[in-house]
Formats: C-alpha cells, structure tokens, sequence
C-alpha cells in the first residue's frame, strides 16, 4: 500500500509510533528526516528510509514536501533488517506514485497487485547510501545533541561541553566515540551535513545555509559539503531534483 502526503507552509512532526509492516519513507519534493533508536535518518530528494516492521521512529518533514509513503506486509520481499537510506530509480518512484494514487486494496492478480511485485523487486534491487548521523543514548551527550541540533550555528567547542557536563574533554571525546563511532568534532560536522541537506532540499539558499550553520563564508561551507558528499551543494541538490523531476533548482 502506497500513500502520498503533502506538507503545507508549516514543518510537520509525526511523533514515535511503529507499524507491523515494514515503511518506505520517500520524498519527493522537500526533505524528511526519521528518528530511530540510535540515528537520525535524511531523506534528501530521489531517496527513501526504509524502516524495518516494528522499528519505534518519529518523522519530520520540511515546509511544502511532498512525501510518499510505502507500506511493505512483513516477509513480502527480502528488505534489509535494519534501517537505510535507499537511491530510488525514476522508474521507481513512479511506480510508488502510481500505486498512491490507486486503491489500497489490489486484486489478486490484478494490474496493481502485479505492479507491486515489480515495485518490490526493484526496491529490493535499490543501492544504499549512508546518509544518517549516529544519535548518541547517553543522556548527556543527548542534551549536547539537542542542542546543536535546535541551534546548528552554536559554535561552543569540546572544552565548554566537557566543562559544562562536568567532564573533561578527553572524557567527553571518547564517550562521543565510543557511542558513536566519531570523535565529537566529526560528529558535530555530520550534524551539518544532515542539517544542511535538509534545509537545501527545503529551497535554502546555499549561502543561506553556511551562515545559518555558522560558517564564516560559503565557499568553507561548499568545501566541507563536497567532501562529504561528493559534489558541491548546489550540484548535488540540483541532481536529485532534476532526477526527481522538478522544476526548480537551488542558487
């Protein structure tokens, strides 16, 4: 069963629920990010979160997305295990966008039940792509998360954390690590890439979203973004949209 959702001018927020079936989150317009226990999930334009049945999560969508909903019956394909960012084909999404716009009871054997079994074939076959930021358990370190990620421009450094958690740096840092798998400045710098995917598949300016994270000029922005992932902001938006079919672009 597929259904499609479209956000108005204001974000939205689901909060923690799970379902039987496993989901497959997509947008297509905007950006939608789902919390699971220990990582934040993105999902940029042309991509998907796959949620495995029975998985608490929370879903926040940017202002005006436009989000397509999968809902896979447990056992109905070999679908990983656990959570992932998935690259979704043209051909699929508009398979999912056919499907959304159709009954959510099929027919045996009938046109919308065979095109499901193609859907889920290609799902299967869709490759991964690591877009998420681990999210610590700790509650200190949750409070530090919580923070940043309320004021991503917050520039406090390890040694104002450490002291007021009452730790001290090397303390904090392998906690961080531990938890993890980063050091706590690489995991304040994946913090902004996911923020920044977010915003710029929201139609932030880049410009707009290097001072936002507290960048002192763009091109620093650009240069950490590129490394990342890839390719500059702009370009690596810009694909996903033209991919996805949209008109618009990001400056």
């Amino acid at each position: 069963m597929a259904h499609r959702v479209d956000v108005e001018a204001r974000e939205r927020e689901i909060p923690i629920h799970a379902h039987r079936s496993g989901q497959l989150v997509m947008a297509l317009r905007g950006a939608v990010s789902c919390d699971v226990p220990g990582a934040m999930w993105m999902v940029p334009p042309q991509a998907g979160v796959w949620i495995p049945g029975g998985t608490p999560h929370s879903n926040h969508s940017t202002a005006n997305a436009v989000i397509f909903y999968l809902f896979v019956a447990p056992n109905a394909a070999p679908l990983p295990a656990t959570c992932c960012t998935l690259r979704i084909s043209p051909m699929l999404s508009e398979m999912i966008q056919y499907l959304a716009g159709r009954p959510p009871s099929y027919e045996a054997g009938g046109p919308s039940d065979r095109l499901a079994h193609v859907l889920l074939d290609q799902l299967c076959a869709m490759p991964m792509e690591e877009i998420f930021l681990p999210m610590p358990e700790d509650a200190r370190l949750r409070k530090v998360s919580r923070a940043m990620m309320r004021d991503p421009s917050d520039r406090r450094t390890l040694t104002d954390w450490a002291r007021q958690l009452g730790m001290s740096e090397r303390t904090l840092n392998r906690l961080c690590t531990s938890l993890t798998g980063l050091s706590f400045g690489r995991w304040r710098r994946q913090l902004h890439m996911m923020v920044a995917l977010r915003e710029l598949s929201g139609g932030a300016t880049v410009q707009q979203v290097a001072y936002d994270l507290g960048y002192e000029s763009p091109p620093a922005f650009i240069t950490m973004f590129k490394k990342a992932f890839g390719k500059p902001p702009a370009t690596y938006i810009n694909d996903r949209l033209l991919a996805a079919g949209e008109g618009r672009s990001v400056a």
